[in-house]
């Protein structure tokens, strides 16, 4: 199974995400690349950081799922190869969602959102941005969350990081039932 989680700036998607992994050992995070400078205190494996020509060559040799330029950084999926008898799961963001989407029409779409626009904008504080960049990151979230509501399968609002964590597993578990019979990751 493909569970895609997305949502904009700023929304605790990667910290819900990385618990909810390290509880599943049969969830399988792609790590996603990008050309952006690492924000201080951000974990050297949030992303593969890496140069404008590397990332480049990546896209000329088709190494990617899906990626996209956003707010000046280029960001992208590697074509995924998770270990045998384990799900994948993306965190990326919603255009890339939807080019996911488009190519696996049975991913699992959640979408993340914060509680209140000034949660976010205190989020993106706390994470270093500066006020220029967080401005800009609400304006682009609010555009976002109408891609999001219209492809997503499923909704978490982060505003208890503990009560968001409980509520993405309880939705893999959700779909994990729904699978057909038989069937298993692929």
């Amino acid at each position: 199974m493909i569970f895609i989680v997305s949502g904009p700036g700023g929304v605790g998607k990667g910290t819900i995400v990385r618990e909810v992994v390290d509880a599943d050992p049969s969830l399988w995070l792609s790590r996603s690349w990008t050309t952006r400078e690492r924000r201080p205190g951000e974990p050297a494996d949030a992303y593969k950081f890496v140069s404008e020509d590397r990332f480049r060559d990546h896209v000329d040799s088709g190494g990617f799922l899906e990626w996209v330029e956003f707010l000046g950084a280029r960001y992208g999926s590697p074509v995924p190869h998770p270990p045998p008898d384990k799900d994948l799961l993306l965190e990326i963001e919603l255009k890339g969602a939807q080019s996911v989407r488009a190519v696996h029409p049975d991913a699992i779409v959640i979408l993340v959102v914060p509680p209140s626009l000034e949660i976010q904008r205190q989020r993106l504080r706390v994470r270093g941005d500066n006020e220029q960049r967080i401005q800009e990151r609400i304006d682009t979230g609010q555009k976002e969350m109408a891609i999001g509501e219209s492809i997503a399968d499923e909704i978490v609002i982060n505003d208890d990081l503990t009560a968001a964590v409980e509520k993405l597993a309880g939705i893999v578990a959700k779909y994990r039932r729904l699978r057909p019979p038989g069937s298993h990751p692929d």
